[in-house]
Formats: C-alpha cells, structure tokens, sequence
C-alpha cells in the first residue's frame, strides 16, 4: 500500500497553472513544476500522469473559476457597463499583470498542435461569448446599450477584445492605453 498523498491537490495544481501562466508550457520542466508545488518528481507523475495532463487539470481549473468570476459579476442587478469593463480588464490582465490571460497563452503556444488544449480553449471562449451575450442582452433590454446591433456580433466584438488585449499585455505597454480600449468597446455598445 502506498504512503499517503502529503498534499492538497487544488493547491498544488493553482501552483503549477502559475507557473506555467508565467513561463508557459514549453518553458516549465517537470523538476520546476514539482519544486513551485512543493512536491516530488514521483508524486507529480503518481498524481498528475504527466506534464500534460497536469497542464490540462490547470487549464480546467482556471476555466472554471473565470467562468465562477463572470456568473457571479453578471448575477447581480444593477447596470451592466461597468460589470462588462472589469469582466473585460480581469479577463485580459489589464493592470493585474504582464502575463495576459493564460488561456489565450495556452492557444496560441498548443492550440493547433495540441487538439485536448484547443478543445479547453475553445470552450471557455465560447462560454465567454455566450455570458456577455445574456449581458448585453440585459442592456439593451433595459436600455443601457442600443439595439442597433445584435447582441451576438456585440459579444464576438468583446470576446475578441479579450484575447487581443491579452496578447497586447504581455507584449508591455500602459495600462491606459488598455483602459481606454476597454472604456472605447464597452461605449460602442
């Protein structure tokens, strides 16, 4: 019978998406993942099979909790510009860091190549579309947004707001360069 596991999984996984958000999948050993999850080379493969799989758990995990961030901004009443301009700056990393949005990273280092990545990755994307949909919805329903334009192309626009401002944030730049593009989406609604 085997020793029993001597870490919080949950834990050890936020740990291993950091890292893996700050040098991508390509740039993090095996020997860095287990060192950041205060583990040992054997538990991570015990636990976790692999570096891919343990990528994979990462990228599930951060999907469900952006998608618990934007249920939980958008449940509330009240008006729904202001919810959409931090739901956009949060997704993107706006003034939070220089890593942008791990997801989008994860795409566009694996996506192509990677069809489970791609498969994650597309289906927080869609997930996203279909949140500012009902929002944007909400708005122009109560008259905060024009109906000139259907609330789908509106929450296309904004999803790829998302992934170009994340991109644009790991780049660099200033942080008001990027407000003002989230202010300037948000107002041509």
């Amino acid at each position: 019978m085997g020793r029993p596991m001597q870490f919080e999984t949950g834990a050890a996984v936020d740990k291993a998406m950091d890292l893996f958000w700050r040098q991508g999948y390509a740039g993090t050993t095996p020997r860095e993942l287990a060192s950041a999850m205060g583990i040992g080379k054997g538990s991570l493969y015990n636990t976790f099979e692999s570096k891919h799989a343990l990528f994979v758990s990462a990228l599930r995990r951060y999907s469900e909790r952006r998608l618990e961030y934007l249920t939980d901004l958008f449940s509330a009443p009240g008006p729904i510009g202001p919810r959409l301009k931090s739901a956009i700056a949060i997704l993107a990393g706006v003034g939070e860091h220089r890593r942008g949005c791990v997801m989008v990273n994860a795409a566009a280092e694996l996506g192509a190549a990677d069809a489970e990545v791609n498969r994650i990755a597309d289906d927080l994307f869609t997930r996203i579309e279909a949140v500012f949909r009902q929002a944007i919805a909400r708005g122009q329903e109560s008259g905060e947004f024009g109906a000139q334009r259907g609330a789908d192309a509106a929450a296309g626009q904004l999803l790829a707001s998302v992934v170009g401002l994340s991109v644009l944030v790991k780049a660099g730049g200033p942080s008001e360069r990027f407000n003002a593009v989230v202010d300037d989406v948000v107002a041509a609604l």
